[in-house]
Parts: C-alpha cells; structure tokens; sequence
C-alpha cells in the first residue's frame, strides 16, 4: 500500500532510481543477455530504413527540387540531436523500456506513464500500418514473379476504400513476427541482420544503376526553391529517420549496455543517413527534378526510374521484394520494442505483474508478444489505419523531447553517474533537439493534438485510477536493493516509506 504520509502530488512525482530499482511483486527482474553492437546496430537499420525511402523522393523533391540533398542533411541532424540524446540516456540508464524508462528516472511516475501511451501508440500503429502496407507490395512481387495475385477480398479491410474481407497477408506478417520473437530475442536478432543487409543491399543496386545514367544538368537551378521549399521537405523526410529509438528497448537484453547501446544508435545514424542522401543524389541524378511528382513515381517509387534505365521489369521486382523484405524487418523490431517497454512497466508496477512475466526457456516475455500480436493483426486484419499516421508522429516527437529534457535532468541531479557517452555541445545540443522537434509537430493538424490529448488523457486516469496504487515503489517490490546513486536522496525519501530498511 502506499505510504499514507504521501500526498498525491509527491506519489505522482516519485522517481524510479538509476540502480537497485524495486521489482513489482510476481514480475522477473531480468532479461536474457545476448545482442552484440552489430546485432543492435541492424535492429536500429531495421527499424528506420523502411519503405519510406523507397517512396519519399516523390513527395519531397517536388518541395524542395535538387537541393532535397539538403533537406536530407537537415533531417538528418534534426534527427541526430535526438538520437545523440538517446545514446546518453542508453549509457546513464541501461535498461529495457525507452523513453519511458528515462521518463521514469528523471520526471516520475505520472510523467512515464504518460510518455508510455505516446511509445504505446507510435509501436503499435507502426506495426499495424506497415503490416498492411506489406499486402500491397507482396502482391506486386508475386504478380512480377508468378503472375498471380492475392484476392482483394483476403488482402484488404473492411472498410478500406476497396474494401475485402479481411487483409489476411498482414495478419500472417504479425503471426510470423511474433512466432520468432518467442523463440528468443537472439534468433530475432540473428533473422533482422540478415534482413537489413539484403535490403541494404537492394538500395546499394540502385544507386548503383541510378548513377550509371547520371546528369549533371539534373541539378541546375538546385536553390531554386528557397529555404521554405527546403524545410518542408526535411518536414516530410524527417518521419523517415523515425525508428532509431528502437534500439533503446533491448537496454536488459544488450551486452555491455552502456557501452554497447550509445555506439549502436550513433552507428545506426550514420549509416541510415549515408544511404538516405546516397539514394536521393543518385535518384536525382538518373532524372530531372519535375518528374518525381508524377502519379506514376507516387506509386511505385525508386522502381520506375530503375525500369526507365534498364528498358526492363526486372529491377522492380528486385525492388519489391527489397521492400517485402524491408517491412517484415521493420515490424519485427518494432514489434520487439512494444513488447520490452511493456515489460518495463509490468516490471515497476504500473501495468498487472503478467506484462513481466519471462519464458524460463526462451527468456522472453511471452505474453507481451501474444497479447500485441493479437491486437495489432485486428488492427491490420480489419481496420483502415492511414488516419492514424500523424498519431504516430506526435507520439514519437513528444518522446524525443522528454529524453532530450530527461539528459537535462539527469545531468543536473546526478553529474557523478557513469555515462558510457556523453552529449556533445552539452547543454546546447539537447535544446537544439526539443526546438528542432517543436518545429516539426508546429505542422500538424489540431484533430491529431485532440485525438492525441484523449489516448493520454486515458492512460493517465488508468495511473491514477490502477497504477500508482500497484507501483513498485509503494514497498519497495520483490528483490528490492535499497540503493540510490550519490545526491538521489529524493528518490528514497519520497519513494520509499520511512520505515523502508
């Protein structure tokens, strides 16, 4: 029960601590060990590097005309303050969970549990989204391979605007994806490098055959659409670079996590970065600018300008079966993440003990992946979810600014912990990553705020209504180490009872 001389303001604003963090009664303390710095650099690739660069040169060139290599750039900075944010915070607080871990150490529980509605939604639409989308492409790899395609009635919702029965591919998707996260988080690690290399190396085809038709007169008038051309597409191209905080969720299954974490999102950056402005140069060098805003390149994206050079069909269909391959890896890792920061919270009590029950022979939290597998697949089987896409959005800015803010914090209240890395140009580069997010969520529409306002809303009545009566913190948990890092005196006399030993 929780202490009675609390008031609700001061259970609400308890802190998790850095170490000797209290167990929820029933919950495992712990994950199996096993992902190297490769393994968790490609879950990062994984997730980010999905279909959105094989498509978002039709909607960002058109804004921004041959200088979207900038906007790329831009992107890719505004992008990188959040994730050299992000390394810091892996490195101080080395556990599973993400942003609502850090939420969690630095800001309390009521904040966490409101950071975790906005992980919750943006992991699970991402699943259910991107699982559709891998119907259509499928199709397309089938029809090329085999000429036959799935059914619309087995490979759309409902209540899509050609409607089916029910989108039976996106289903299997899910299915698979969880079978192989229960089988253990190394063998799901072990299947997405595999993955993330064959896609890598279908983009490095591209720009392979991209620059064997390079024009340099491709790239005249490149300044012609101003600074506000630029912005907006770097607006457009940064939900491209979404997907690198993934990485953060394996904090209790990495090996040497504060070291190996804070590498594996610095090396996922860059790569993701050097193959985004890679493809966009070659694309924009094997045609002019105004031809990316056709229908046609809408629709089937890298593959036509492939198919112009090669006067053939078959770069398309090694590009569809890139991006067949691309969304399973990037629902697979996303599909991990939801499950571990769902374990996190069973673990410190704010959701029921079940979430944070381990598998004894797979070392994996079993349910999670049962319970998000069967509400992502009703998602992707039946409902149409394009509305949703900006939710996804909001959620996951707001995350990059509270882990921004959370270095801050940290940095302030704790300047004796260890931290495998530390943020450069520290304190500016986390203020520059929150202004560079306040930007980007300035564009979206108020009905996202609204919805977004009513999920979180809804998660924190769950708080106060369930969650901080079940907190860890209320008795210290099962397993609890009364330890506080150095000057986190706060976190024992206000999380604790006094007479905790």
């Amino acid at each position: 029960m929780t202490a009675p001389s609390q008031s609700l303001g001061q259970q609400m604003l308890r802190r998790r601590p850095v170490i000797g963090a209290p167990i929820a009664h029933g919950a495992s303390d712990h994950l199996k060990r096993s992902i190297g710095t490769f393994q968790l650099t490609m879950f990062g690739v994984g997730a980010t590097v999905g279909t959105g660069i094989f498509f978002v040169l039709s909607s960002a060139v058109p804004e921004a005309g041959p200088a979207v290599i900038v906007s790329f750039i831009i992107a890719g900075v505004a992008a990188g303050l959040s994730a050299i944010c992000y390394a810091e915070m892996a490195s101080a607080v080395p556990v599973s969970g993400s942003t609502y871990s850090y939420a969690y150490t630095t800001m309390g529980e009521f904040v966490a549990m409101g950071v975790a509605a906005c992980l919750l939604l943006e992991y699970g639409v991402s699943i259910s989204a991107v699982a559709v989308g891998w119907s259509g492409y499928l199709n397309k790899l089938l029809d090329n391979l085999f000429g036959v395609q799935i059914p619309q009635a087995l490979s759309a919702a409902p209540w899509d605007s050609s409607p089916g029965i029910v989108n039976l591919p996106a289903v299997i998707l899910i299915v698979l994806c969880a079978l192989l996260l229960i089988r253990g988080a190394s063998e799901s690690a072990t299947v997405n490098t595999v993955m993330v290399m064959i896609k890598l190396g279908v983009l490095a085809l591209f720009v392979i055959l991209a620059l064997t038709a390079y024009n340099a007169d491709h790239f005249a008038g490149f300044w012609d659409a101003g600074f506000g051309g630029i912005t907006l597409a770097a607006s457009t191209i940064f939900f491209s670079f979404i997907g690198l905080d993934a990485v953060s969720t394996a904090g209790d299954e990495v090996k040497d996590p504060q070291r190996t974490m804070p590498r594996a999102i610095i090396a996922a950056l860059l790569i993701v970065t050097s193959v985004y402005i890679l493809v966009a140069f070659a694309g924009l060098g094997a045609q002019p600018a105004e031809e990316f805003g056709s229908d046609e390149q809408a629709t089937a994206g890298l593959a036509i300008i492939l198919d112009n050079i090669t006067g053939s069909t078959w770069a398309s269909t090694i590009l569809a079966a890139g991006a067949v391959i691309s969304i399973f890896s990037v629902t697979l890792v996303v599909m991990y993440g939801q499950t571990r920061i769902l374990f996190a919270m069973g673990r410190d009590g704010l959701l029921p003990s079940m979430f944070a029950k381990v598998n004894p022979r797979s070392m994996t939290p079993v349910n999670n992946t049962i319970i998000v597998a069967v509400v992502t697949g009703l998602l992707a089987g039946f409902i149409p979810l394009d509305y949703l896409l900006d939710m996804v959005s909001i959620g996951t800015l707001v995350a990059f600014i509270t882990v921004s803010i959370g270095v801050i914090i940290l940095r302030v209240r704790e300047p004796d912990l260890t931290r495998g890395f530390k943020v450069p140009g520290y304190p500016v580069t986390p203020i520059l990553s929150v202004a560079a997010c306040i930007v980007v969520l300035w564009g979206l529409h108020w009905y996202t705020w609204l919805w977004f306002a009513l999920w979180v809303g809804a998660a924190l009545l769950f708080y106060l209504v369930w969650s901080r009566r079940h907190s860890a913190l209320n008795d210290g948990g099962d397993g609890y180490i009364p330890t506080a890092v150095p000057g986190d005196d706060d976190v024992l006399s206000t999380g604790h009872p006094q007479d905790t030993p």
